[in-house]
């Protein structure tokens, strides 16, 4: 088999790319483990976990409108429903992808691929190994749960995120362990279908990354919905026993250092698929924290073969992914172009959301870039307070020279809908006055972003915060 361009990994980096060839023309075979395309994302990620928390979401949202006067009762969970609704889910998104490929006449082969040469394939499938010649490649293999080797006994009671998301059973006591934004959204939907839920992080905060004004906003809501969050306290020793997991902390918050859970989900980050590829059959260099090393066009050190998503590098976001995969089938077209994002934004899908862009306050200190940072308290807002959510925030980053917006934070429900905006500004070189002057529709949670403007003037309608001179 020959082909132009070979894809291999199919989730959003991968079949955004090999799409975007095709419809530049380009002869495209994608390769994956799955029969349709949508990789760890919508199979076993962002997707899957999406559809949970809006499930979770709707079960919170019926038991806080007894602040206004609607008292729901408790709502009854049929776990094999909501399973299948899930997988539902996902199943009509992936289905959708497979019809477009056919649409695009890109050629989808189910199988494992590893590099022979620096132009071809060997393609192990379900009933041989098939040899692919190539001239150009893109990897978009992504990436997995990382595992910790202590905490690895054996023992299925012990879940990464792939196995939480398959909701095989609602345990009655479950431990997060790490307190980042993958065990923050699974730990919200447990907690909501019932399991008491205790997460514990061995830094002095949740979501190690992001700035501590937008976790002040989410930390009240998470420690209300969990039985317990321990702070600098450390997992030290894991052991299966008769009831589950016997776990031992270390910690001054934490009071009983043995405690026993049905079962533990262990979320500490990901790990790049760089492995089992047969790179070492080619120039590609793999550093030593599994990345594969791109230039700005996403090509490695082997020119034929470019690179993109979670194993190029932070941030594994699929978003950044897909955006990469443009770029490196651009290159391959013959245009000069480059990845150069002046923002990726990040979202915790949590409740309420956190999102970010750009330059961050925590960011700006540690590089010693002078900002000027206007706030806009949802208490203020009206949308906010017909949600009855005023406990929200939405922050600019200034420049105190040129005006120009370096950064955005906001805290609040649909923070992941509202950064958009912000990204935009971003990328655009906006200035506080841009914000300031865009009639933003009333009332709605996007007026903050103008009035968090208003403030920077000294000029915000709701709140009174005149300029210091």
């Amino acid at each position: 088999m020959k082909t132009d361009l070979v894809v291999i990994g199919g989730g959003p980096g991968g079949y955004a790319a090999a799409f975007y060839a095709a419809d530049l023309g380009i002869e495209t075979t994608l390769v994956d483990l799955e029969i349709n395309p949508g990789g760890v994302c919508l199979y076993r990620g962002c997707i899957p976990s999406k559809a949970l928390l809006h499930a979770a979401k709707v079960i919170h949202e019926a038991r806080e409108a007894a602040h206004f006067g609607l008292t729901f009762g408790e709502p009854q969970l049929d776990l094999d429903k909501l399973r299948t609704w899930k997988e539902g889910v996902v199943g009509k998104m992936t289905g959708g992808l497979g019809q477009l490929s056919k649409a695009r006449k890109v050629k989808l082969i189910k199988g494992r691929a590893k590099f022979v040469s620096a132009t071809q394939l060997s393609i192990e499938t379900e009933k041989s190994t098939e040899s692919l010649d190539f001239t150009h490649a893109i990897l978009a293999t992504g990436s997995r749960p990382a595992k910790v080797p202590a905490f690895d006994i054996g023992s299925d009671k012990i879940w990464d995120s792939t196995a939480a998301l398959e909701l095989k059973t609602l345990p009655k006591k479950l431990l997060v362990v790490g307190g980042g934004y993958i065990g923050l959204e699974l730990g919200t939907v447990y907690s909501a279908l019932g399991s008491e839920v205790s997460v514990v992080e061995m830094t002095a905060g949740l979501l190690p990354g992001a700035d501590r004004d937008l976790v002040k906003v989410l930390e009240p809501s998470v420690r209300a919905k969990m039985k317990d969050v321990w702070l600098n306290t450390k997992l030290v020793e894991m052991k299966a026993v008769k009831k589950g997991i016997q776990v031992t902390f270390e910690g001054d918050l934490v009071k009983e250092k043995v405690q026993i859970f049905d079962n533990v989900l262990v979320s500490v980050g990901r790990t790049p698929n760089s492995q089992g590829l047969g790179l070492e059959n080619t120039k590609v260099v793999v550093n030593k924290r599994g990345f594969v090393e791109v230039d700005p066009a996403r090509r490695t050190a082997e020119p034929a073969i470019y690179a993109i998503g979670d194993i190029a590098g932070d941030p594994m976001l699929a978003h950044k992914a897909s955006h990469e995969g443009r770029v490196a089938v651009e290159a391959i077209a013959g245009h000069k172009v480059a990845f150069e994002p002046q923002a990726i934004p990040a979202v915790v899908f949590t409740d309420p959301e956190i999102a970010w862009a750009g330059l961050t306050e925590d960011g700006a200190k540690k590089d010693g870039i002078k900002v000027e940072v206007a706030r806009f308290p949802w208490a203020a807002s009206g949308r906010a307070t017909t949600l009855d959510r005023s406990d929200g925030v939405t922050k600019l980053l200034i420049d105190p020279e040129t005006r120009r917006i370096l950064g955005v934070g906001i805290a609040g429900p649909g923070a992941g809908e509202l950064i958009a905006e912000g990204t935009l500004a971003i990328e655009m070189g906006a200035v506080a006055d841009d914000l300031k002057l865009t009639i933003h529709p009333h009332p709605t949670l996007s007026e903050t972003v103008m009035e968090a403007a208003e403030v920077f003037f000294g000029q915000a309608t709701h709140i009174y915060r005149p300029k210091k001179k």
